[in-house]
C-alpha cells in the first residue's frame, strides 16, 4: 500500500512545485473563498432563530417547563442601555420551542442524499447556490410566517432544512474536479471554516440586533445577504476547471493530471458496494458521534450559560460565540497542518485522517466531562467548552473530508450518506438533553455531558480502527470491467 501512495505522490509534487501554480488568486482559492462566504451565511442562517426566539416569546412561558437553578449566583454586569421591545411576542411554551427548533433537521435530512446523487448528475454549481438562494428566501418569510401561527413557522424552517441540505454533498462533489489530492486538506478546512466563522459571528449579532433593534431584523439583514451572495456565485463560479471561464492553462493541467487516476467516468453509482464498504461506515459513525456533542452544545449552551452559570443575554451571546471562533481557527491551522504532514513529511493519507480524528474527538470529550465538574467558576467553564469545541475543528481534515479520499468520484453521495446519519443527533440529542434537565440542575447537566462524550469516545475509537487513506476499487472506472 505504501509503495502505491508513494508512486501516486511523485507526480504532484513535480507539477506543484513553487511558481508553477501559485495559489495566490487561483480558480480554486478563489472558490474556497465564495463556498466560505456561503458558508459562513447558511450557518448564519441556521443559528439565528436559537437567539432570536428567545425574544420572540413571552418571558414567563418557557420558564414553566425547565427552572432555573439557583445553586451559581446570578453574574451579570447591569447596562443602563434601553432595549428595544416593540418585536411581536408569543405564547410557546418549551415543548413547542423544541419543535421549532428541531423542525429544520426535518428538512434537512431528507436533502442529503438525492442532494448527493443530484450533484453528481447537474453538477454542484447549481445545487449549491440554489440551496443557499432558497434558504434565504425562507428566511426572509420568517417573521411573516410567525405571525400567522406555529404551523406555518415550523414549515418554513423545515423548508429552510431541505434547501441547506443540499449544500455540503453539492460542495463536496464540485471539490472531487477541483481540489488536486495533496491540496485537499487546505482547500476544504477553507470552505468549511466559513461554517464556524458564520456561528460565531451570527450569536452575538443576532442577539445586539434583538437586543437595539426588533427580533424581525435578524431574519431580515441575513436574509438579504444570502440573496446578495447567490448573485456572485453565479457569476463567478463553475463546476469544473474545464468550464472555469478565467482560470489560467498551467492550473487547469494543474488539477487535471493530479486527479488522472482518482476519477471514474463510469455513469451509474455502485450502490451495493458503496454500502457494503467498512471505510464509509467508519466515517458515518465518527460523523454521528461528532455532531451529536456539536448540535447539542449548539442548541443548548445559550441554556446552560443562562440557566446554570447565570450570564445575562448579551454576555451569553458572546460567550457562547467563544466556542465556535475557536473552532474556526482550528480548522483553518489543522487544514494547512494535514496537508503539510502528507506533502513534507510523507505521511500516509490514512495516519494523518485517524490522528486528526482521534485528537479532534477525544479532546472535546475529556472537556468537556470536566466543564460539568467545577461547579460556578465562570472562567473555568467558558475556557473548558471553548477547548472542547475548538480541537473538534481536527475533524474537518480527519473524517469530514476522508471521502475524498475514499472515493472522489461519488464523494458527494458518500457526503450525503454520512450527513443522513449525522443529522439524527440534531434531531435527538437537544430532545434528550431537554428531557434530562428539566430542574436545571448541576448533576442533570452531567449527564448530558456524560452521554456526548462517552458517544464521542466510541466514534473515534471506531473510525481509527476501520477508517481507509486509498481510493477504493469500486470508486474507479476500470472496477466495472473487472466486476463484469
Amino acid at each position: 500500500m505504501e509503495t502505491e501512495e508513494g508512486e501516486d505522490r511523485t507526480p504532484l509534487l513535480k507539477d506543484s512545485q513553487p511558481g508553477t501554480v501559485p495559489a495566490c488568486c487561483s480558480a480554486r482559492y478563489n472558490l474556497a473563498l465564495l463556498a466560505f462566504f456561503g458558508f459562513f451565511l447558511l450557518y448564519a442562517l441556521r443559528v439565528n432563530l436559537s437567539v432570536a426566539l428567545v425574544d420572540m416569546v413571552e418571558p414567563n412561558i418557557s420558564l414553566a417547563k425547565n427552572t432555573t437553578s439557583n445553586v451559581c449566583p446570578e453574574h451579570s454586569s447591569t447596562r443602563n442601555v434601553p432595549r428595544n421591545t416593540t418585536g411581536e411576542k408569543y405564547s410557546w411554551d418549551a415543548d413547542t420551542q423544541g419543535w421549532i427548533l428541531g423542525s429544520f433537521f426535518y428538512g434537512y435530512i431528507i436533502t442529503q442524499i438525492p442532494g448527493g446523487y443530484l450533484a453528481s448528475k447537474i453538477g454542484g454549481k447549481l445545487l449549491l447556490g440554489f440551496g443557499i438562494f432558497g434558504t434565504s428566501v425562507f428566511t426572509l418569510l420568517t417573521p411573516l410566517a410567525a405571525n400567522l401561527g406555529v404551523g406555518y413557522l415550523i414549515a418554513v424552517r423545515a423548508l429552510e432544512g431541505l434547501g441547506e441540505g443540499v449544500t455540503f454533498p453539492a460542495m463536496h462533489s464540485m471539490w472531487s474536479s477541483w481540489a488536486p489530492p495533496l491540496e485537499r486538506s487546505k482547500l476544504l478546512s477553507i470552505s468549511y471554516a466559513g461554517a464556524q466563522l458564520g456561528t460565531v459571528v451570527s450569536l452575538p449579532l443576532s442577539g445586539l440586533i434583538c437586543y437595539y433593534m426588533n427580533w424581525v431584523y435578524v431574519f431580515y439583514i441575513f436574509g438579504a445577504l444570502g440573496v446578495l451572495w447567490f448573485f456572485f456565485w453565479m457569476w463567478l463560479v463553475s463546476d469544473t476547471p474545464e468550464t472555469h471561464r478565467t482560470i489560467s492553462h498551467a492550473e487547469r493541467e494543474y488539477i487535471l493530471s493530479s486527479l488522472k487516476d482518482q476519477l471514474s467516468t463510469q455513469k451509474s453509482v455502485p450502490w451495493r458496494p458503496i454500502l457494503e464498504s467498512l471505510p464509509l461506515w467508519a466515517i458515518v459513525v465518527a460523523h454521528f458521534s461528532y455532531n451529536w456533542t456539536f448540535y447539542t452544545l449548539l442548541t443548548l449552551l445559550p441554556t446552560y450559560m443562562k440557566e446554570i452559570l447565570r450570564f445575562d443575554a448579551q454576555e451569553n451571546g458572546f460567550l457562547s460565540a467563544l466556542p465556535y471562533f475557536g473552532c474556526w481557527l482550528c480548522i483553518i491551522l489543522s487544514g494547512q497542518i494535514a496537508d503539510y504532514l502528507r506533502e513534507k513529511q510523507n505521511l500516509s493519507t490514512v495516519c494523518v485522517r485517524k490522528c486528526f480524528t482521534l485528537i479532534g474527538m477525544i479532546g472535546p470529550a475529556v472537556f468537556l466531562v470536566a466543564a460539568g465538574f467545577i461547579g460556578c467558576n465562570y472562567a473555568l467553564a467558558v475556557a473548558f467548552v471553548t477547548i472542547s469545541t475548538t480541537l473538534g475543528g481536527f475533524c474537518t481534515s480527519g473524517y469530514s473530508i476522508n471521502h475524498l479520499d475514499i472515493a472522489p468520484s461519488y464523494a458527494g453521495i458518500l457526503l450525503g450518506i454520512t450527513n443522513s446519519f449525522a443529522t439524527i443527533p440534531g434531531m435527538v440529542g437537544p430532545v434528550i438533553a431537554k428531557n434530562l434537565t428539566h430542574n436545571n440542575t448541576v448533576g442533570e447537566w452531567q449527564t448530558v455531558f456524560y452521554i456526548a462524550a462517552s458517544i464521542n469516545l466510541f466514534g473515534a475509537i471506531f473510525f481509527a480502527l476501520f477508517a481507509s487513506g486509498e481510493v477504493q476499487d469500486w470508486a474507479v472506472s476500470g472496477y466495472h470491467l473487472h466486476r463484469n
